[in-house]
């Protein structure tokens, strides 16, 4: 069931299903909260309750926003946790990594640990030779082709690139509804207002993270030429000791919608072990 929760500026939607410490999702741009609907009942199964947010501007959520930066998302999720009574650990995908990763600088006492699912979380920079990889160049101009036309069809023709190999098997419904709400009034704006963000302000604030981190990175996934080498100057980043990497073989930018069993089987140990230090 739908919830929503009044924040400055608008309106965030979001659902809490099962009992017990607090999860909190939050998906990439273009997108809504059922990016996770096969991670949500294998948290909960495993004893958690999970609360999973439609970023502003997508999925319920209302859609006029003066600003679409990380730092602006982590104020909506932090919002989320206080409502719901947190600490939480804070879980989040592409934009909403970074995202993640500044509502834990800023707040460390809300969020206990954080998952980062390939995430955004610094300034990016493409080097020549990162073009002669094909899904790269694929995947990169599919993605700046939506942003700068706001294009749903290359939208869909981004993701077909992003889901290398597996697709969920509700793949045709998932695409349908996808399409359907970014032709919602404001949806394609909001993921425009993402595209344009950067991560810098996420970057800026690595330093200052005091709970465990946990990056997960699919080793095909289409927005880096190095996807291991991306996630593993995240963890660099950190300070030291907080971070870990892992990676899902054969996975795109969705790895725990192409394999949520291996993305969760892979988190409940760093779940449960931040419980313990919290």
């Amino acid at each position: 069931m739908t919830e929503y929760l009044a924040v400055e500026d608008g309106t965030i939607a979001y659902e809490v299903a099962g009992s017990g410490p607090l999860v909190v999702l939050a998906h990439g741009m273009g997108n809504s909260r059922a990016a996770y609907r096969a991670v949500v009942p294998r948290l909960v199964a495993a004893g958690y309750r999970v609360a999973a947010v439609d970023l502003r501007g997508c999925g319920e959520s209302s859609t006029d926003w003066p600003a679409w930066s990380r730092t602006a998302i982590a104020g909506d999720l932090l919002a989320v946790i206080r409502h719901l009574g947190g600490p939480a650990v804070l879980v989040g995908h592409s934009i909403s990594g970074g995202a993640a990763t500044v509502a834990a600088a800023l707040e460390p006492s809300l969020v206990t640990a954080v998952v980062e699912l390939a995430p955004f979380t610094r300034k990016q920079s493409v080097r020549l030779g990162d073009l002669r990889v094909g899904r790269f160049r694929r995947g990169m101009l599919r993605l700046l082709g939506a942003g700068v036309f706001g294009s749903v069809p290359l939208w869909r023709s981004y993701l077909d690139v992003a889901y290398p190999g597996v697709k969920p098997a509700d793949w045709a419904e998932r695409l349908g509804r996808i399409d359907a709400m970014l032709r919602e009034p404001g949806r394609m704006k909001a993921l425009q207002g993402m595209g344009r963000t950067t991560p810098a302000d996420a970057g800026a604030q690595l330093g200052n993270v005091r709970c465990p981190v946990l990056v997960v990175m699919g080793t095909l996934d289409p927005d880096w030429a190095d996807p291991h080498a991306k996630g593993a100057a995240i963890v660099d980043a950190l300070p030291a000791g907080l971070g870990s990497l892992e990676m899902i073989e054969g996975a795109g930018h969705y790895p725990h919608d192409q394999f949520p069993d291996q993305v969760v089987s892979r988190m409940l140990p760093f779940l449960h072990s931040a419980a313990a230090r919290a």
